[in-house]
């Protein structure tokens, strides 16, 4: 199941200029760039994930049922691949991701500091993630052990509210995506 999510993040792969070291504005890259839009949170609506080519390679759709939002990031085809639902009436200390209706990703606030965040994720069937970094400020990177996985950051784009996520190339690229949105909901609580 992993495999088939890696693969169907390929297409988005193919924009990778200049290898997946190709150092930008300072930073070196570990991998596919994308722009993600910092308050796409709006109920009803359909956002695309884009690369920085500006190619749209995945979408999120956003709804609110009951008393929840549901988040479901999906191909360009439509087909949904996770899905995350945020409680309206809930403390939001942990948040899950899914796949078929089973958790694949548990994110949890280990720890909050002035200048200093760390977020621990729970990954269904492989090895746990970390995010260390400035979580409010989106200037963070995704460690699974030692290797960094993804790296987040406001720097690499000029648009108010946008921030790039590198995410490395043997990744699953959606479910990277998906671990920083719901990073980004439970920092912003209240936005």
């Amino acid at each position: 199941m992993l495999r088939r999510r890696r693969e169907a993040a390929g297409g988005a792969r193919a924009s990778r200029r200049g290898g997946a070291t190709a150092a930008t504005g300072g930073e070196e890259r570990i991998g596919t760039r994308f722009k993600m839009n910092q308050r796409f949170f709006t109920i009803g609506d359909r956002y695309f994930i884009e690369n920085e080519r500006g190619d749209r390679v995945f979408r999120v759709e956003s709804k609110i049922l009951r008393l929840r939002t549901t988040l479901k990031f999906q191909d360009m085809d439509g087909n949904d691949i996770y899905k995350v639902q945020e409680k309206v009436a809930r403390v939001r200390d942990t948040m899950e991701i899914e796949h078929d209706g089973h958790a694949v990703a548990k994110v949890h606030n280990a720890l909050i500091t002035p200048l200093r965040d760390r977020w621990k994720i729970s990954v269904s069937g492989d090895e746990d993630l970390t995010a260390k970094g400035n979580i409010l400020n989106h200037e963070y990177k995704i460690f699974r052990g030692d290797q960094v996985v993804g790296a987040v950051s406001k720097k690499w784009f000029r648009v108010r509210d946008m921030y790039g996520v590198d995410v490395r190339d043997n990744q699953d690229a959606l479910l990277i995506l998906a671990i920083t949105v719901v990073i980004d909901i439970m920092a912003h609580e209240g936005r």
